[in-house]
């Protein structure tokens, strides 16, 4: 009975510990390699050369917390569980791709892999290849307002694919929809994968295309709607600024 006792005592003390009241959720994280230790520009959520370099390089590729790509651009505070290597506070990553390894949710960055070490341990760290960590959901900061890049496969003006920039808060954006100016109605784009939402045969007409999106956190459920954003004349690969910050 007292063995029994225990145990479920030792239960109840990693549940508080991976869901307590900072909500970190336990798990385990790995890194993957690059030349320049900075991200890749090739990921899953589509972000381009900005997915390799935001957040200093500080990225990760996820695989439960990829939701179909609803997950790109969250981030998460992650610490690591070895005393003597890591670092109280850890790393803060941006999820720039899709990512499966041994039972991790984090396929982390070189640079954001390193920054779960104390100074000095960070070779230590790498040489385990997998660790036990515990993450949570924080917001995203950024000093930029939320940018409208147009994916470089569209084709002006036949087909027209977009991609959110510096997403901030804890929102994640589910759906985008563009104006119809000589219908008069919003016109759903589709999410063609990652956060890219597409669209053949975009409307034309207005010197601005609008836009509007329905942003996600916890139980909150909003639309979003942007005054300016795209001129009818838009360029593939170009980022237009929305003037406007989701924190």
């Amino acid at each position: 009975m007292a063995c029994y006792s225990l145990f479920f005592s030792l239960i109840l003390l990693l549940a508080a510990v991976c869901y307590g009241q900072d909500a970190f959720v336990c798990s385990r994280a790995t890194y993957y390699g690059s030349p320049d230790c900075f991200g890749t520009a090739t990921g899953a959520c589509g972000f381009g050369e900005y997915g390799k370099t935001v957040y200093n390089g500080e990225v990760t590729g996820v695989s439960r917390l990829y939701r179909n790509g609803a997950g790109c651009g969250a981030c998460y505070q992650v610490r690591c569980n070895i005393p003597t290597h890591c670092s109280e506070e850890g790393t803060q990553v941006v999820v720039t791709d899709y990512g499966e390894g041994d039972r991790t949710d984090f396929i982390l960055s070189t640079r954001g892999y390193a920054k779960l070490a104390q100074p000095g341990m960070a070779a230590e760290l790498f040489s385990y290849g997998v660790v036990d960590i515990e993450y949570r959901r924080i917001p995203c900061h950024y000093r930029h307002n939320l940018l409208l890049k147009i994916h470089e496969s569209s084709r002006y003006p036949l087909y027209l694919a977009i991609v959110p920039l510096y997403k901030g808060g804890i929102y994640d954006i589910t759906d985008m929809e563009i104006w119809q100016d000589d219908c008069k109605e919003w016109i759903p784009m589709r999410r063609a994968y990652g956060t890219v939402f597409d669209i053949p045969n975009p409307p034309r007409g207005p010197l601005i295309i609008r836009f509007r999106f329905v942003v996600e956190a916890n139980a909150e459920v909003k639309w979003v709607q942007l005054a300016s954003a795209v001129p009818s004349d838009w360029k593939a690969g170009i980022e237009y600024n929305t003037t406007f910050q989701l924190n």
